[in-house]
């Protein structure tokens, strides 16, 4: 039996930075593993991001607006476990993590290849993710040498299953 055609494709794989709640005593930050990152606009004006519906970092993005789209390096398999299997609402995801906050006060990976600084216009229903229509504000190379994570490269490592 033949795989299903999507599972041909080849994705990259992030890690989604937020915060919210930066005019109270203390602000909520969370980041997650997502891979459905689209660039929609051309010039790189506008990025879709799904986000699961249920992660934490889907209600701090609903909450503030912010987020920045982060390109994780192959040195960085870790942060799937790390980022993705466990809830931001009991754990600090940030602890023992490198990263540096934009002038916003919202957090990127320092890591990271880059990151993409994103204001939301608008989301829609995509099923069990809801997908973010972002503005991109600023685009930072922080690590040019550096391969990008992808899905494959997980699968053919057994870190995800294929």
């Amino acid at each position: 039996m033949a795989k299903r055609l999507l599972k041909y494709k080849n994705y990259d794989v992030h890690s989604i930075t937020t915060v919210a709640g930066l005019s109270t005593s203390t602000p909520r930050k969370n980041a997650n593993i997502a891979t459905w990152v689209m660039q929609t606009a051309l010039g790189g004006s506008r990025l879709a991001v799904a986000l699961y519906k249920s992660d934490y970092t889907i209600e701090l993005v609903r909450e503030s607006g912010l987020l920045n789209v982060n390109l994780l390096a192959q040195e960085q398999t870790g942060l799937i476990r790390k980022l993705g299997r466990q809830s931001g609402r009991g754990v600090d995801k940030f602890s023992r993590l490198p990263h540096a906050y934009d002038e916003r006060g919202c957090p990127y990976l320092t890591e990271a290849v880059g990151y993409v600084q994103c204001r939301v216009l608008a989301n829609v229903d995509g099923g069990d993710h809801d997908v973010f229509i972002c503005e991109v504000l600023k685009q930072v190379v922080l690590n040019p040498g550096k391969a990008v994570l992808t899905n494959d490269y997980l699968k053919e490592k057994k870190l995800v299953r294929g």
